[in-house]
């Protein structure tokens, strides 16, 4: 028994290390091989292959974590706070703060995983979304043409395209964060005044 469960938290620490590597690989060049990561972990291609059967398995798994703290980030920014127009705000920033470590990552994906797949696994965020952004236009603090519901999907568009402007050298990543609150506040029908001021408050 003990030399089973020896093997398996040997597994396990060696699935963490590829993982932890593969981020860091990928990052730095999003063409690297299995081979180029087997060879950063420290650990033998056929090691890799037994925990990921291929390329696109290894990025899918990444991408499950990368949403799950993504999501976790978004709870945590809108815990304990009622005004919508704040949640909301506040559920961006606490997002990129982690997300620049993965937007590399997101657009890596979007050649394997395909967008339809990032939006099944964002799913949780977006209703949570969905609820806050339903409050705000019932107590009038938002103001959109759009249902709730489409509304979330333009917020979560945003928060894309501004991933990309960064990975495209179109805007400063330590700036990001607050454009991206205060683009998804005014895409909501807050004034841009009142949604700068906000997000400048708490992002103080």
């Amino acid at each position: 028994m003990t030399t089973m469960t020896t093997g398996t938290s040997r597994a396990d620490a060696n699935r963490r290390r590829i993982l932890d590597v593969a981020l860091a690989e990928l990052l730095r060049d999003p063409d690297a091989s299995m081979d180029q990561i087997a060879r950063a972990a420290g650990v033998v291609r056929r090691t890799v292959y037994g925990h990921f059967p291929s390329r696109e398995a290894l990025i899918s798994t990444l991408v499950d974590e990368a949403v799950e703290a993504l999501s976790a980030a978004h709870a945590a920014g809108r815990e304990g706070v009622r005004e919508p127009a704040e949640a909301v705000a506040r559920s961006v920033l606490a997002v990129w703060a982690i997300a620049d470590r993965y937007r590399l990552l997101v657009a890596l994906a979007q050649r394997t995983v395909t967008m339809q797949g990032i939006r099944e696994r964002l799913a949780p965020v977006r209703e949570a979304s969905i609820g806050l952004l339903q409050q705000g236009l019932e107590e009038d603090v938002f103001s959109s043409p759009l249902p709730a519901p489409a509304l979330a999907y333009v917020h979560e568009q945003t928060l894309f395209a501004v991933m990309e402007a960064v990975n495209d050298g179109l805007l400063a990543a330590q700036e990001a964060g607050r454009c991206a609150a205060v683009t998804v506040l005014t895409a909501a029908g807050v004034p841009a005044s009142k949604a700068t001021g906000l997000v400048a408050k708490l992002n103080a």
